[in-house]
């Protein structure tokens, strides 16, 4: 029996495609091209019953690497912290000040999209360290 390696992240939200396109500029993701017989995304999203138009989008890594991101439509907000959150790997091979200034630097970036720093977690004895973080809908993530 084979393992999968493949899966896709799935985040609830309110505004699909405003928290797809924040996520693609944050790992360099790109949305896949519209399905056979649609010019654009726009023409593919009139074409469905008005009840569905806006309720989903997704976007990929574009090397086929990372996995696909489904953004889908929920009617009630964001209530309580993820018990699952992203670690955008902006710091890996870093320590001490340099890995901070690069944090920062990307948490700049981030901000400047619509992000909302939470929290510097500063390195212990342990952990090196890191940036909470949270996305144009509030859904958490670290800079790691």
């Amino acid at each position: 029996m084979s393992s999968i390696k493949k899966f896709q992240v799935t985040f609830d939200c309110a505004e699909p495609e405003r928290v797809a396109r924040f996520w693609c500029e944050v790992l360099g993701y790109v949305v896949p091209p519209p399905p056979a017989g649609f010019a654009t995304w726009d023409a593919y999203d009139r074409s469905l019953p008005p009840g569905e138009q806006g309720a989903s989008f997704a976007c990929g890594d574009p090397s086929g690497e990372g996995p696909r991101l489904y953004f889908q439509r929920v009617p009630e907000g964001k209530a309580v912290k993820n018990r699952v959150h992203l670690d955008v790997r902006a710091g890996t091979g870093l320590v001490g000040a340099e890995r901070l200034a690069a944090l920062e630097a990307e948490r700049d970036r981030l901000v400047a999209l619509g992000a909302v720093e939470v929290r510097v977690l500063p390195a212990d004895e342990v952990n090196e360290s890191c940036i909470a973080m949270q996305d144009v809908e509030g859904n958490e993530f670290c800079l790691d």
